[in-house]
């Protein structure tokens, strides 16, 4: 059997010479989409819990939730425009310093951010202010995904693409981990007064350390060997975004209807979970422990489930984790509502590490695989920043605001987590499969020759 001889395969068997590189290429990747989603995080957290009561303190209190998830969801808004911009220069000046340049507009935001006098202090200024910051914050983690994941693809072989993409995802939850484990361990030490005054703050300023460790490991990181093969070859794309538009509409529509269902979910039942827990007598305490058992699993399911898409397939992989979490809406609700431990974190594992990890994990793997290389950026940045917007940043406010100000709505919100699964299920099952495994034993060529697509 023929295998199309293109600069990614050549490139995937070159870079097996040089596992050491490639080994830190990913631990690079991992470090810095889990200081990204940190300092993503620990904005939803403060969100949910205290950004209501410091910016928004003259609002009713479902209004002032309304608020805070209205700024939350701002950064949401931002990363398109971030992927857009970063995936321009990505496809145009290589992947390294567009990571480089993400790490470093997302680590100053959230620094200043643990800065930001009160409305007690300024006014109306402060939630300005957060606003602005909350948008540069959505402007680097948009752009920082396409990159990490690509810096790993690339560097990966064709069989092993699944599972090695699938380590920079291990960035949410262990970013997540430490964004809870953070509050959770202030919010422990401090009275509620002084979290309040300040302790609030501390989480927000320690990301300054994580940022400087990254950028230190980034540093001693080539660039991508993809890339430096397109380089050479002069293959370089002048408008890489307008031709993702342009030349593959129809891949790029399908990339955000599979990226809707794990994108919106995971918000709902982590970030909203932190607002409606409280409402039916769950302890706050108890949501960020068991969010965070939950997240501390997913270091461990992501990668296993990236390894299941290189045999079972990317396609296959995504459909059953929308259907999980289908299958889930309701019974989480239902969990959630007996307010015992145990059911909590068992239905927070079953729609998370099952459900969305099924579906998260063969994502950089399979969006690497639908884009030739010279637009592949691109296309890993704004589809699935487009779904971002539609989907994770207006979850927790769209589940606000169908549950009620007296929080007794919850079936409208599982039927929001059935709609949006069914969406990524449509988009799933109309694309092509491209695990390299699943293709050879259907006696396709290793590649899916993503130039034949739209």
């Amino acid at each position: 059997m023929s295998v199309p001889q293109t600069v990614d395969r050549k490139v995937s068997e070159a870079s097996l010479v040089n596992p050491k590189m490639r080994q830190r290429a990913l631990v690079s990747s991992v470090l810095g989409t889990t200081i990204e989603w940190y300092d993503f995080f620990v904005y939803g957290v403060a969100a949910a819990i205290v950004l209501n009561v410091l910016f928004f303190p003259d609002a009713d209190p479902f209004v002032g939730i309304l608020l805070s998830f209205s700024t939350y969801a701002i950064g949401f808004a931002a990363r398109p425009l971030g992927g857009v911009i970063f995936a321009h220069f990505g496809d145009r000046l290589g992947r390294k310093k567009m990571l480089m340049i993400t790490l470093g507009l997302m680590g100053g935001a959230t620094f200043l951010i643990g800065c930001l006098p009160t409305y007690e202090t300024i006014g109306v200024a402060a939630p300005i202010l957060l606003i602005l910051l909350r948008i540069l914050q959505g402007l680097g983690v948009g752009g920082e995904w396409g990159g990490a994941i690509l810096m790993v693809t690339e560097f990966a072989p064709p069989r092993r693409r699944g599972f090695l993409g699938s380590w920079p995802q291990v960035g949410v939850p262990a970013g997540m981990l430490l964004a809870n484990g953070a509050f959770f361990a202030v919010s422990a030490s401090f009275d509620p007064e002084a979290f309040m005054a300040w302790g609030w703050r501390v989480p927000f300023l320690s990301s300054i350390l994580l940022v400087g460790l990254s950028f230190y490991i980034r540093s001693r990181v080539v660039e991508s060997p993809v890339f430096e093969e397109l380089k050479e070859t002069g293959d370089i794309e002048k408008w890489p975004v307008l031709q993702v538009i342009k030349k593959r509409p129809l891949t790029t529509l399908r990339v955000i209807m599979m990226r809707v269902a794990e994108n919106a979910n995971f918000y709902i039942f982590t970030v909203f979970l932190l607002a409606y827990g409280p409402t039916i007598l769950l302890e706050r305490n108890d949501i960020l422990i068991a969010t965070m058992i939950m997240s501390a699993l997913g270091l461990f399911s992501l990668p296993f489930w990236g390894w299941v898409s290189d045999r079972w397939g990317r396609r296959n992989t995504v459909v059953a984790g929308a259907s999980t979490m289908l299958l889930m809406a309701f019974p989480f609700f239902w969990g959630v509502q007996t307010g015992d431990f145990l059911i909590v974190v068992v239905v927070l594992v079953l729609t998370i590490n099952v459900g969305r990890d099924l579906s998260y994990a063969a994502e950089p793997a399979y969006f690497t695989e639908l884009y030739e290389p010279k637009l592949r950026y691109s296309g890993a940045s704004v589809g699935p920043q487009v779904a971002a917007v539609f989907a994770g940043g207006l979850a927790p406010l769209i589940a606000t605001l169908l549950i009620g100000p007296d929080f007794d709505r919850y079936w409208l919100v599982a039927l929001y987590v059935i709609f949006l699964s069914m969406i990524t299920i449509i988009g799933a099952v109309l694309t092509p499969e491209t695990a390299p495994r699943v293709r050879l034993r259907r006696g396709l060529s290793e590649e899916y020759d993503a130039t034949t697509a739209r």
